[in-house]
């Protein structure tokens, strides 16, 4: 190239690099849809709002029904994305594949814990798990002799009265983890206030010295105090971030997202644009700043590399 060619060429390939990035945001344009999980709700809208920062032409919208209404949406084609804070049942895996001819793509994208809160004036500080599944159900499958009603049962002298029962409704995943491991795949009593969210139970918690109730480990307020869980030699489980992260404590699980991808096929540019970030240290930060807790090193880097992200994890 001539240099004359080389000075009449040198602005615009300046322009050239200075348009470049935007241009290449736009190119990724489109909604994102996704429905489910309730406890999600504030996580996959902060991955949202941080995925059209990078990419101003794409918008997520998120419906937040609970763990249950995403794989009939998916298996319908209404959402792209599925977020739930349990694992999708057999029923519902079957459903998928009888509709697609294939499985969903199922991934971890942060850890949550559940945790069992009383008033923060309640002198517990503890139950175990026999004691826990007499409080909130009638079934007791977990091996206690009688219902557990009154706090006095429990050695305390406050406070009065019948405990009153706070949980989730029957469509969140935190509903079902609760009840196969605190009580043993057992049922619910009937009293138990249900509430569509893990901030509905910890607020009623909070206004009531005699309620006891259960939540997501983001959801805590000063208003109420998390009890710890203690085994049958007496040692108390605390639901601390490595803890969780390592599944040691019981009531720990994965927050998964679904998605429908056939075999073989490369992500869609926009799904792929979101979970690079999901997937990248600047989204599992935004696990951890809302409560949650962060997947282990080794598990993201494993799922980038089978979603053929980038090599380096991000």
């Amino acid at each position: 190239m001539s240099a004359v060619l080389r000075r009449c060429l040198a602005p615009w390939l300046l322009l050239v690099g200075l348009v470049s990035p935007q241009a290449q945001a736009e190119e990724i344009a489109g909604t994102l849809g996704a429905m489910g999980s309730d406890t999600m709700a504030g996580l996959m809208l902060r991955w949202g709002e941080a995925l059209t920062r990078q990419h101003p032409g794409i918008r997520l919208q998120l419906q937040a029904s609970g763990s249950a209404s995403a794989p009939p949406a998916l298996v319908a084609g209404t959402t792209r994305l599925g977020p739930m804070s349990r694992p999708m049942n057999e029923a519902e895996r079957r459903a998928f594949v009888e509709r697609h001819g294939y499985p969903p793509r199922e991934l971890a994208v942060a850890r949550d814990a559940l945790v069992v809160v009383v008033h923060r004036h309640n002198p517990l500080e503890s139950l175990g798990r026999r004691e826990l599944d007499a409080i909130f159900s009638d079934s007791r499958r977990c091996g206690a002799h009688e219902d557990i009603q009154r706090w006095q049962q429990l050695g305390l002298d406050r406070p009065e009265g019948r405990i009153r029962l706070h949980g989730r409704n029957a469509a969140s995943g935190t509903h079902g983890l609760f009840r196969r491991i605190a009580l043993c795949d057992g049922y619910f009593r009937p009293e138990v206030n249900e509430h569509p969210g893990s901030a509905a139970v910890v607020a009623a918690v909070a206004e009531d010295l005699r309620a006891i109730g259960y939540a997501g480990l983001n959801h805590l307020t000063p208003g109420v105090k998390a009890l710890a869980r203690r085994d049958t030699e007496g040692t108390r489980h605390f639901p601390d971030p490595e803890a969780v992260q390592r599944g040691d404590y019981v009531l720990s699980r994965d927050l998964h997202l679904y998605l429908n991808l056939p075999p073989g096929e490369p992500l869609p540019v926009a799904e792929r644009a979101f979970l690079d970030l999901v997937l990248s240290p600047d989204g599992q930060a935004i696990v951890e700043e809302l409560g949650f807790v962060a997947l282990p090193e080794s598990r993201r880097q494993h799922q980038r590399r089978d979603l053929g992200l980038d090599e380096d994890g991000g």
